[in-house]
């Protein structure tokens, strides 16, 4: 029996010697994510090919739930790190002291927008997202319905249940839209035109790119929704126009933060360099336009260039400090419209 034993030692000993890195154990790293699903598996090929011996393990949810997720698991944190949420969200993080700090190597090559305020940083930016319509041309046709040029557009007859937008309590998109109208509109005629609105609205629905996808199918005329869900659809075919509102779109970052309390700092950190690096951003740029660095040229075609001149003006800081009351308010006045949760 001891001769067997030492049979199979020498075999084990010697199987890693041949193949030295088999016999590394990978570090895994649980990483909380808002990404879109067809995003997940080349991110995770991508930092698990420059990072070596790292084994990405996503949490995957809508921006809402994620944020309210590391909120509750504060106490006890079960995330090593965070990559693809919203900055609104990481500030939100940031304030109430749950993300570590660490600038990573090409922080300082970011856009300064992208970039945390506190020294050593506590989150970098990947790329922007913003506010669309997708408005379904057949359908439109069908109903003699006009395009929309602004967003007071919507509030016409014509569009009576015939809208659909996410909730901003469970989507990122949702919330960046209702931001964007607060801001440009000011607080008083922002909440006058989302009650306008809601006449015309059949559901908020809980994904981002879920409204997108329901008017590309036909189901409503106009899906208010994600940027990159619209230039996907319509990519593919889908008979939509993108519009993007003379008047303004809100916008987002987003971001990825180092979780305070992981046990494995030094994997995250590596995760970290690698999410600023010129690599990752040519990955960002498969999917976006607008990308934390300057020197990288994105990649995604037909993205509307109008998105560029009519970002509105918004302060993270700011919007972060009030989320929890704007949330409230909005779920007081609207949320009898939420379609159910999956």
């Amino acid at each position: 029996m001891r001769r067997l034993f030492a049979i199979a030692a020498t075999a084990l000993l010697s199987l890693a010697a041949i193949h030295p890195a088999a016999a590394q154990r990978r570090t895994r790293l649980t990483v909380y994510t808002a990404l879109e699903n067809e995003q997940l598996a080349p991110y995770k090929a991508a930092a698990e090919k420059a990072l070596k011996n790292v084994e990405i393990t996503w949490v995957r949810d809508s921006t809402g739930v994620i944020t309210a997720r590391l909120i509750a698991e504060r106490a006890n944190p079960r995330a090593d790190a965070i990559w693809g949420l919203s900055v609104i969200s990481l500030i939100q993080l940031e304030k109430m002291g749950l993300l570590e700090g660490y600038t990573p190597k090409d922080g300082e090559l970011l856009r300064p927008a992208f970039r945390s305020s506190q020294s050593p940083m506590t989150w970098t930016g990947m790329n922007a997202f913003a506010s669309a319509i997708c408005f379904n041309t057949v359908v439109a046709r069908q109903r003699n319905i006009p395009a929309p040029v602004t967003w007071s557009d919507l509030l016409q007859p014509a569009f009576a249940g015939q809208v659909v937008m996410p909730h901003p309590a469970s989507s990122g998109t949702g919330f960046l839209t209702v931001a964007g109208w607060l801001a440009h509109d000011g607080v008083d005629n922002g909440w006058k035109f989302m009650t306008a609105l809601h006449h015309n609205i059949a559901s908020y629905q809980h994904s981002g790119s879920a409204p997108c996808t329901n008017a590309a199918r036909g189901e409503f005329v106009a899906g208010i929704g994600l940027d990159i869900r619209a230039v996907q659809l319509k990519n593919q075919g889908a008979p939509i126009s993108i519009i993007v509102p003379t008047d303004g779109v809100g916008y987002d970052l987003e971001g990825m933060a180092i979780l305070k309390g992981t046990r494995r700092l030094a994997e995250a950190k590596r995760l970290a360099d690698f999410s600023t690096s010129a690599a990752a951003n040519e990955l960002y740029g498969r999917f976006y336009a607008l990308l934390a660095r300057p020197d990288v040229k994105p990649s995604v075609q037909n993205y509307p260039p109008e998105f560029a001149k009519r970002l509105i003006n918004i302060d993270f800081e700011q919007i972060a400090g009030e989320r929890e009351a704007i949330l409230r308010q909005w779920s007081e006045r609207f949320s009898n419209k939420a379609a159910p949760r999956n």
